[in-house]
């Protein structure tokens, strides 16, 4: 492995680092060491505590935490809140400022914090239970204030930080994330949050597009498909193969079932064969009468699988319904251009 240094431009005379590549490799093997550990010493009797008592939750979870457990603390409410569960962050100083309004006798509020010790968050816990609002630390040293006046705390195993002063933290937060999202999914499990519930809170993006359209949403039908039958000559069907955009013909019969498919590639092969006897050349004879096909119920993202899969990746998929009636077409190029 070569060297990698800063980009600077050389003219410019900034100082250049070169960096180690086995130091790289022995930092991602000491991550996942401390990764294993916590994942070794883990209380799950305590895990499941938390994780129940979010479930059984009447108002909102609120998360908070300060600087780098801030920003933790903020992604796992906004994974909860994209599964449909009431939660938000709140930040401590802020909640010291009038925030501390937003909460109610049935919410709980999560502190994350490395030490257990932030003086934001222990200022914070008596106003907050002065509310009635039921409060969790989340901590990874074996003693610390917060989890002397909190309703609960959850000890997240740290062997140390992956920072050579032991400081930085970056392995505490990553285990933060880890736990957080673990028992953010362990809570979708719970509740049986379908694949449509799940679409209904992502509709704009990859992730909605793949869940919510179907096949039948995104394919050509009608006057866009590129039909033609068995019997018709090669050369009279070039203008239907190259002007539709779907890079084939469907070759269907007097009761528009599908017969096969003849594509562009198909064309060329059999010119390269054939010469000059291509002008006698019906299209039945030349065409995959055994092409990869889907029904217009399949999720579009299943297409997508579909033409990507062994042995070789395909470019379209020919939409039939269960009588073998062709009804559409789907392209790689479509689904693309649809965002998927």
């Amino acid at each position: 492995m070569g060297s990698l240094s800063s980009c600077s431009d050389p003219n410019n005379h900034q100082t250049q680092f070169n960096l180690d590549p086995n130091n790289l490799l022995n930092l991602f093997n000491s991550q996942q060491k401390y990764l294993n550990y916590f994942f070794k010493n883990l209380d799950i009797s305590q895990t499941l505590i938390f994780t129940q008592t979010l479930l059984n939750s009447n108002g909102t979870i609120y998360f908070s935490g300060i600087g780098k457990s801030g920003f933790v603390a903020q992604k796992i409410s906004q994974t909860l809140v994209s599964l449909g569960i009431r939660a938000g962050f709140l930040s401590p100083v802020d909640a010291l400022h009038g925030d501390i309004g937003i909460l109610n006798v049935n919410d709980i509020l999560v502190l994350f914090s490395k030490s257990g010790n932030t003086e934001e968050l222990l200022k914070l816990v008596p106003c907050v239970k002065a509310k009635g609002v039921y409060v969790i630390s989340i901590t990874s040293l074996e003693s610390n204030a917060l989890m002397g006046v909190c309703d609960f705390n959850v000890f997240l195993p740290l062997e140390r930080e992956l920072c050579p002063f032991d400081l930085a933290p970056v392995t505490s937060t990553a285990i933060q994330i880890v736990f957080g999202d673990t028992v953010a999914i362990a809570m979708m499990s719970a509740r049986n949050l379908s694949r449509d519930e799940y679409a209904s809170n992502h509709p704009a993006g990859r992730i909605g597009k793949s869940l919510i359209f179907k096949v039948k949403d995104v394919m050509k039908k009608q006057k866009e498909l590129p039909i033609c039958r068995e019997g018709d000559l090669i050369m009279d069907q070039l203008v239907e193969l190259t002007s539709k955009g779907c890079g084939c013909l469907l070759i269907v019969s007097d009761k528009n079932h599908l017969i096969g498919t003849f594509t562009d590639g198909d064309l060329r092969r059999t010119l390269k064969a054939s010469g000059e006897g291509i002008f006698k050349m019906t299209v039945g004879e030349m065409c995959n009468r055994h092409p990869r096909t889907i029904g217009p119920d399949f999720m579009a993202v299943e297409a997508m699988q579909k033409m990507e899969s062994p042995p070789s990746p395909v470019q379209f998929l020919p939409v039939i319904n269960q009588q073998n009636i062709l009804i559409g077409i789907v392209t790689l190029h479509g689904l693309v251009s649809a965002g998927l």
